[in-house]
């Protein structure tokens, strides 16, 4: 292990969360929050001054390899999320520290679940970090470094692959540092354009700009008690159409800028993520009409919680949880399935579901004609051995620790449905469960030993699980 280029890349991390704190500290120096101000002031320059002291070590040499890319991947989320809850303890608005983490880790994992039980008698600086968090985590913070520092030696594709959601991570350019440049510049672009729809809506410009924060990087956090249910119509539809859009492998956007309209179009996962997406909504809408007053009502309330769940952004336009029993089964099957590899939304991701289906398949026509060459094919493209042993391999150890996960927070008493959907809710980023953790209930009720297993599953669903358990790994600490 490269200890050194691993500690002096958590010390630029630092320094760049000390600069994003400065944004809240704005926003409470606007609203006259002058205790808030200060706080996030003094967190601010604390994590500047760590991460100064840390970007000065020297290291031999600057490659690093995948343990490195694990391990300061799994680090820096881990890092920022304990300076990010520095200000909801020291503000007063969640004084138990381990609730601070989950809410922290909660907003930079993009998940959304919540342990406050109200949201509207929160500062405002407050309510703008929760909601920042979800967009400084949507794209990656280390993907966010790549894009502003010209990092030199080592293969920092290591970096992305370590934090990028998905089975594989192409460089769209030659250059990783301009790979990462274009992403951010189509997420910024996509925010920007859904917060101008959302002005036009009449929504005011503060509740404009978390709502965009919490769409772009398909987190979830609430403003308002009743999340999105008290808005219009029409705001409701601008954030059923971003979430679903932020949910499609950003590789689409860039052909689709290089006018490479076929090629996009031909994307199987993409298709098939939308596909998907129209199934759930007919099925939900037939399904819950007669609780509704018009067809139209409960289409954008279909649309809406679907397109919030299989994303993983967990707003909610209504209590789903009152709907009938299929429309839940279909939203819970959601959780697992999540968005496309490559985007902002959590879950397994579409593309290994389909992996997992053309690989069974196969299997199924070499079980009936052993001697028949049966390639599993992408897009067109061979998908190589490695990459399907992966996704295998991704599968066993997601199963492993959802089912152990459930173990250990049924300790705490409540019902199975509650554990069962709180474990997937965290693990897939998702944010709301049903029951007692259902979308208008929290996460506050649990045991401080059952929200740091929870806050294990929102980081392992974030970084694709093999991040977390290399650090357990005691060959990942050697020196070499």
């Amino acid at each position: 292990m490269n200890y050194a280029i691993v500690f002096r890349l958590l010390g630029y991390i630092l320094m760049i969360e000390g600069t994003l704190l400065l944004l809240p500290a704005v926003t409470s120096l606007i609203y006259a929050e002058w205790a808030v101000m200060g706080v996030f002031l003094l967190t601010a320059a604390i994590s500047g001054a760590l991460g100064f002291a840390l970007q000065t070590i020297k290291p031999r040499s600057k490659v690093f390899y995948m343990r490195e890319g694990f391990a300061a991947t799994a680090l820096s989320w881990i890092t920022i999320s304990i300076m990010g809850a520095v200000p909801f303890v020291l503000t007063g608005c969640i004084p138990n520290p381990v609730d601070a983490m989950f809410e922290t880790v909660s907003g930079f994992t993009t998940t959304g679940a919540s342990i406050l039980p109200a949201v509207e008698g929160l500062p405002n600086g407050i309510l703008l970090w929760r909601s920042f968090t979800h967009w400084i985590g949507g794209m990656g913070v280390l993907v966010f470094l790549l894009s502003l520092l010209p990092l030199t030696g080592g293969s920092h594709v290591n970096l992305m692959k370590a934090e990028s959601p998905g089975p594989q991570v192409d460089k769209l350019v030659p250059k990783v540092q301009s790979t990462a440049k274009i992403l951010y510049g189509i997420y910024f672009a996509l925010t920007v354009v859904e917060l101008c729809f959302l002005l036009a809506g009449g929504m005011n410009v503060f509740d404009s700009l978390l709502t965009a924060f919490g769409t772009a990087g398909t987190g979830g956090f609430g403003f308002k008690n009743d999340s999105f249910a008290g808005f219009s119509p029409y705001i409701q539809w601008v954030v059923t159409v971003f979430m679903i859009l932020f949910g499609v492998n950003f590789n689409a956007y860039f052909l689709l800028l290089l006018r490479r309209f076929r090629r996009a179009a031909s994307s199987e996962e993409v298709r098939a993520y939308f596909a998907i997406i129209l199934a759930a909504v007919a099925v939900i809408t037939v399904n819950i009409r007669s609780l509704y007053g018009t067809f139209g009502e409960a289409l954008r309330h279909a649309a809406f919680q679907v397109g919030s769940i299989i994303t993983t952004t967990g707003f909610s336009s209504c209590d789903f949880d009152l709907w009938p029993t299929l429309s839940k089964e279909v939203l819970v099957l959601l959780m697992f399935v999540g968005a496309c590899a490559g985007s902002t939304g959590g879950g397994i991701k579409v593309s290994r579901f389909l992996l997992l289906g053309k690989t069974l398949g196969k299997e199924l026509k070499q079980a009936l004609h052993p001697q028949v060459v049966a390639p599993v094919r992408m897009d067109g493209k061979l998908v190589n051995h490695e990459t399907i042993r992966t996704t295998n391999v991704f599968l066993a150890a997601y199963i492993f620790i959802f089912a152990a996960s459930f173990m250990l927070v049924s300790l705490d008493g409540f019902d199975m449905v509650t554990n069962f959907t709180s474990v997937a809710a965290t693990l897939n980023n998702i944010g709301p469960g049903l029951n007692q953790v259902g979308p208008m209930m929290n996460f506050g009720a649990y045991s401080n030993f059952a929200k740091l297993v929870l806050i294990f599953d929102m980081l392992a669903g974030r970084l694709e699980i093999f991040p977390m358990l290399v650090l357990f790994l005691p060959d990942a600490w050697r020196r070499f």
